[in-house]
């Protein structure tokens, strides 16, 4: 679910505020390893 997340931020559809809490670290980890650190 942390990838589904993270694939929808870096498309634009939402963003790091609207992922569930217990999910934000696996988002941020994924987002950092695309190199995408900014949008976390």
């Amino acid at each position: 679910m942390a990838t589904v997340y993270a694939t929808l931020i870096i498309k634009g559809v939402k963003t790091f505020d609207q992922v569930p809490d217990k999910l934000k670290p696996q988002v941020r980890e994924i987002l950092i390893a695309l190199e995408c650190e900014d949008m976390a």
